[in-house]
């Protein structure tokens, strides 16, 4: 991976990355009404990678948009974006930036839904995978409740993907997900290691002995959407072995991970999902494994919060009552 040079302050120093990213938080911080509505533009452009959309998101002109991105770059005297070709693209600068205004911005939301609670337990709003929260946190909830009667919460269940956008935003203060994420913009601890196995149903009639997962292509993979964490397990593991969920001859797409369970049961097709999921049916006999030789997977379900977060000891106090 080619290094990122350092950058050059208006007096001619040159900055670590590290050293950067904390002057870019504490100029946000300290300079937040001044800075307020440039730093919601440069967000913006952030999102959308265009200036004309962003200019039509904000619902201001697109000479506006490209004035406030020139006067946050002349005050870090750095370049945020670039262009390659035609495509607009953040600097490593830019991703300071956005890293740190996105922390800054999910902190105060944070502070003040903290500041507007008054007597009770301790409010809770986390978001959690689909398989974390129908297989795990019911146990989990229970224990924190036994110890906090009075807490406050509030879990949202989504994909993965869907998660990282709600952490973003301020929506949720910190998630458990199954699925990949960039460990540069996220503090994490990990739950558990969690195994990833094919399961059909007791009788399901295979066109061939299922020694490997070649065997299973001539038939139906059920899988979750795209954006799952479940789903991109498989993709992964796939295509480190040069192959594809396309090289199924039949799919078909549930966004439930109880559909995709009752549908395997039923002997409607063969499905890959993480074992604690299908542990229940597995001892019922109601699910049995596909016993492939050439298929160990394992994967992490990860406890993440925005990273630099002021919250973060609060964070790791709630992953060590959620693991206790």
């Amino acid at each position: 991976m080619e290094k990122t040079p350092p950058i050059l302050s208006r007096r001619g120093r040159l900055f670590s990355f590290r050293e950067y990213r904390a002057a870019a938080l504490s100029f946000v911080i300290r300079g937040r009404d001044m800075l307020d509505f440039r730093m919601e533009t440069f967000l913006a452009v952030c999102q959308c990678m265009n200036f004309t959309r962003a200019s039509e998101k904000l619902n201001i002109t697109q000479p506006a948009v490209s004035q406030h991105i020139r006067f946050l770059e002349k005050h870090y005297n750095t370049k945020l974006f670039q262009y390659e070709g035609k495509k607009l693209k953040l600097t490593g600068a830019g991703e300071i930036l956005r890293n740190a205004s996105l922390t800054m911005m999910h902190d105060e939301l944070s502070m003040q839904s903290e500041m507007q609670k008054t007597d009770g337990g301790e409010k809770l709003c986390f978001g959690a995978t689909r398989t974390v929260g129908d297989v795990l946190m019911g146990g989990v909830l229970k224990r924190y409740l036994d110890q906090d009667p009075e807490a406050d919460i509030h879990m949202i269940v989504g994909n993965t993907q869907e998660l990282l956008r709600r952490l973003d935003a301020g929506e949720i203060d910190f998630a458990l997900v199954e699925g990949f994420f960039q460990k540069s913009e996220y503090d994490f601890q990990k739950y558990s290691d969690e195994k990833y196995i094919a399961v059909c149903s007791p009788e399901y009639p295979f066109r061939e002995k299922p020694d490997k997962i070649e065997n299973l292509f001539q038939e139906r993979l059920l899988i979750r959407e795209e954006g799952s964490g479940t789903r991109e397990v498989l993709e992964r593991w796939m295509d480190s072995q040069n192959l594809s969920i396309h090289d199924f001859e039949k799919t078909t797409e549930v966004g439930s991970l109880q559909t995709i369970r009752e549908l395997t049961k039923a002997g409607c097709g063969i499905t890959f999902l993480y074992e604690t999921a299908v542990k229940e049916d597995l001892e019922k006999g109601l699910l049995k494994r596909i016993p492939l030789k050439d298929v160990r997977i394992s994967h992490e379900f990860m406890f993440i919060w925005r990273k630099g977060s002021i919250y973060a000891d609060r964070y790791r106090e709630i992953f060590r009552r959620f693991s206790s």
